[in-house]
């Protein structure tokens, strides 16, 4: 499990001494949808994924009705809650994914037939199946596949899904790995594979695919100066070392990296942990851009005015800019959410009292098909619950989102959207495709004739959506 540095103490003292006072974006408004009471799950650190249905799926880490086993819960968009017991595979720590055959796949950081982790898969009803165990290749701690898998999958264009581990590998100390829907796993790369570890070490954030085809993630250690790296890994293993972290006076540029998204413009953004160059209240992490060549430039060193320790990244809203959670920090200390402009200006969103709203949201953001932002808190809540879960509106409006986002003429496309009813017209970039309505949220369609790369649009009583990032046609 990541570690973290309070930072909230400095803002106090910032507070307390210059009277200044942090001020909120234009209006927004957090809706806490559920408290988690704890016999039914509790610590939701991981974030959400909305799924074909409208509703949203998670993973809590722990159950006292089943112990450390954690569960997997379901939330509609107006709160009501579904808890699925996870049995014998414990600490879901990390987030699910939806993969095109509709089953959820996440991974557990223990549990499974040898104890170190598992990948597993539930329907949107709950049934159960573990896909893979780790340590299956050699017996603890030689555990040629790894273990400790310590962030969510991702399923690539060619339908495999694709995940890090914290442990093993042919040196102890990570793996890419590669695992069909079915179970077999590939190891891929195995980390401190160069002397001095200067390949990185530890990959505890999950994977991005690019629109080049080649893979990028982080490292939380290793690297030339041990602060970790940023890395980019071909589909069969060939691994190149982008940027180590630290490599600037006071690690200025950042250390221990917390996850990566590549945004419209064809660059990749991440967070780290620690370092940056703030004089106010240094240690507390850095927002960064790194092209997919390895240029990184720093943009925002925080320094706790905004919250402190980004523990899950960010993503990119539809209206361009940045959307992130600080763990701690903000005006009661329990957290904020943020936004971030392409060039850096940094604005407080909303901050988290620790008390019926939650605190200490660990697990990042997700923006709904609605256009408002969705996430979970680790702590607080209503009667001093387990954690909760929240949607968070700044008037961002409706969209599509298409499963996958890239396919050739004739593939199958799922479209995810709200209020789907009645839809008339369902564009590839100006190619008109055939489509049956599934639900209010869910289209099935093909990829027409004469499509070409661009935004997909659906035509609907209420108005035209667009997909929240363009769809790629391939060969």
């Amino acid at each position: 499990m990541k570690t973290i540095s309070n930072c909230a103490l400095a803002l106090a003292l910032l507070i307390a001494l210059t009277g200044f006072t942090t001020g909120r974006a234009h209006a927004q408004t957090l809706t806490s949808l559920y408290t988690f009471p704890g016999n039914d799950g509790g610590q939701p650190i991981a974030g959400l994924v909305q799924a074909t249905n409208g509703d949203f799926y998670g993973t809590t880490l722990y159950s006292t009705v089943n112990g450390f086993g954690g569960t997997v819960f379901k939330i509609t968009p107006s709160g009501e809650p579904t808890i699925f017991s996870l049995g014998g595979i414990a600490y879901p720590e990390d987030g699910l994914i939806q993969a095109t055959n509709g089953d959820l796949y996440g991974t557990t950081q223990a549990g499974g037939t040898n104890g170190y982790g598992s990948v597993f898969k539930m329907s949107l009803t709950g049934a159960l199946t573990t896909v893979y165990s780790f340590c299956s290749q050699g017996a603890y701690p030689n555990c040629a596949d790894g273990y400790y898998p310590d962030d969510k999958l991702i399923q690539a264009t060619n339908g495999d899904l694709y995940g890090t581990t914290t442990s093993g590998g042919a040196t102890g100390w990570g793996t890419i790995f590669r695992i069909t829907r079915n179970g077999t796993l590939t190891t891929l790369y195995s980390f401190c594979a160069q002397s001095g570890c200067t390949d990185g070490a530890q990959p505890v954030a999950g994977l991005v695919q690019a629109t080049n085809g080649d893979f990028y993630g982080t490292t939380e250690s290793g690297g030339a100066n041990n602060g970790g790296t940023v890395f980019r890994v071909t589909a069969d293993g060939a691994l190149t070392t982008l940027h180590s972290f630290c490599s600037q006076t006071n690690c200025a540029d950042g250390s221990a990296p917390s996850g990566l998204i590549q945004a419209a413009n064809g660059d990749l953004y991440g967070t780290t942990l620690y370092g940056g160059a703030s004089s106010i209240c240094g240690n507390a992490g850095t927002f960064f851009k790194i092209t997919p060549r390895g240029r990184l430039t720093t943009l925002v060193s925080f320094d706790c005015t905004y919250g402190d320790q980004p523990m899950s990244g960010v993503i990119q809203a539809t209206d361009g800019n940045f959307y992130g959670t600080m763990y701690l920090g903000g005006a009661s200390g329990a957290g904020t959410v943020i936004k971030i402009t392409p060039g850096g200006e940094v604005t407080m969103v909303y901050s988290f009292t620790g008390g019926s709203d939650g605190g200490g949201p660990w697990g990042g953001l997700i923006q709904a098909t609605n256009g408002d932002f969705y996430g979970t808190t680790e702590g607080g809540g209503a009667n001093n619950g387990d954690g909760t879960v929240f949607s968070l509106s700044v008037g961002l409006g409706p969209f599509v989102e298409t499963q996958t986002t890239s396919g050739k003429i004739g593939a199958e496309v799922k479209i995810l959207g709200t209020n789907l009813t009645g839809a008339t017209s369902v564009f590839f970039n100006d190619a008109e495709a055939t489509f049956k309505v599934v639900s209010p949220s869910e289209i099935v369609t093909a990829v027409p004739t004469g499509a070409a790369t661009g935004i997909v649009e659906v035509v609907t009583p209420s108005g035209v959506l667009n997909s929240n990032v363009v769809f790629t046609v391939t060969p």
